[in-house]
């Protein structure tokens, strides 16, 4: 996926350029007003500026070649879900398919599949307006998807929906991550978002693109606004190696390193994405006797960052050899210069806290 506009909205002004993987979730990062939607309106062909488009070297848009939107592939999911009264849930969903796979799109998701990917097969015959904020957003997604579409776009699905609805609505974004190649542009400013459902970021500000890459590449870079924020952390792909039913608790294999974490995570050899905040990792430099902290390992320091006169954010590679999974450290400036630490030095990296983000990972 390639995506370059440049030009102006009234005072806003907006250069962006990033290029993005051709499947999984690419999300669209920033605070209100950054330029998020303008973004994804661009490539919907809802607004022209000056650029470029390409989806798997397909060009959209480039110089004078516009694609009108009626012509573009795409699958368009707004906050609201904008479901048609008068017409039943099954009428609504199959409203774009009617219109595409007539005039001879190859049918690649089928209706079946989409019911039993949102779980929507009891709803199929009821009036919207019997529905819950997070059922109708489900019914709005399983439309956009059986319209075939080659890019599905999601500006802030969940942004109109009550944290219950929320939750609700999450388990089946990710199933539809899991199971269809269709890849997704998807708007939020709610970063908890992102880390659940996202694989490659872009974050915007100001309308410019201030970085792009994998979702933990740009997490675990301490110069970047999201290391900033106050719930700055980093998501990990893990592994379920094994249970300890006697204590409650369940083994998870990263990349250079072992978790121990409460709960029964599942299977063995399932796939899982845990999130560890920056402000549950201390660093020592010596292994420490006689602590509640269980997962404690090797490390080297990395990186490392002055946030303000107090604290500095630190990266930590998990390991000996500083080659395994990186995570924040969020340490006082004062804790830093006493024990000396510096890029290079090994560490023991302590995490006190383990959140699990999703029952599934890519590639499970």
């Amino acid at each position: 996926m390639e995506a370059r506009f440049r030009g102006r909205l009234g005072a806003f002004a907006i250069d962006v350029a990033f290029e993005a993987p051709g499947r999984g979730v690419t999300a669209l990062f920033g605070p209100s007003g950054c330029g998020k939607t303008t973004v994804l309106r661009c490539v919907a062909g809802l607004q022209r500026l000056d650029g470029r488009f390409a989806l798997d070297g397909d060009v959209w848009q480039d110089g004078g070649r516009f694609r009108p939107v009626h012509k573009r592939p795409i699958g368009y999911v707004f906050q609201e879900a904008n479901l048609f009264a008068h017409m039943s849930v099954r009428a609504n969903l199959l409203y774009g398919h009617r219109r595409t796979v007539g005039r001879g799109v190859p049918e690649t998701i089928r209706e079946g599949e989409v019911v039993e990917l949102l779980g929507i097969g009891r709803l199929l015959d009821r009036s919207p307006q019997n529905l819950s904020g997070g059922e109708r957003q489900r019914v709005a997604i399983g439309r956009a998807l059986l319209a075939q579409p080659r890019l599905l776009l999601m500006d802030e699905p969940l942004a109109a929906l009550d944290r219950f609805s929320k939750d609700e609505i999450l388990p089946y974004l990710e199933r539809l991550h899991d199971v269809l190649s269709v890849p997704v542009l998807y708007v939020s400013h709610d970063i908890a978002e992102v880390e659940r459902l996202a694989d490659h970021l872009v974050l915007l500000r100001d309308g410019r693109v201030v970085a792009s890459g994998p979702v933990q590449e740009l997490q675990a870079d301490p110069a970047l606004p999201i290391a900033r924020m106050p719930e700055a952390g980093v998501t990990l792909p893990a592994v379920v190696q094994g249970h300890e039913p006697a204590y409650g608790l369940t083994t998870l294999d990263l990349a250079g390193g072992r978790l121990q974490v409460p709960g029964d995570l599942g299977p063995v050899g399932a796939g899982r994405r845990v999130r560890i905040a920056a402000t549950d990792v201390s660093l020592a430099r010596q292994p420490s006797a006689g602590s509640t902290i269980l997962n404690v390992m090797p490390a080297r320091v990395v990186a490392a960052e002055p946030q303000d006169a107090v604290q500095v954010m630190a990266v930590v590679a998990l390991g000996e050899d500083g080659q395994g999974a990186r995570m924040l450290a969020r340490v006082t400036r004062k804790s830093w210069e006493m024990l000396g630490l510096a890029p290079g030095q090994p560490v023991f990296a302590q995490v006190k806290g383990v959140a699990l983000v999703s029952k599934g990972v890519a590639g499970d």
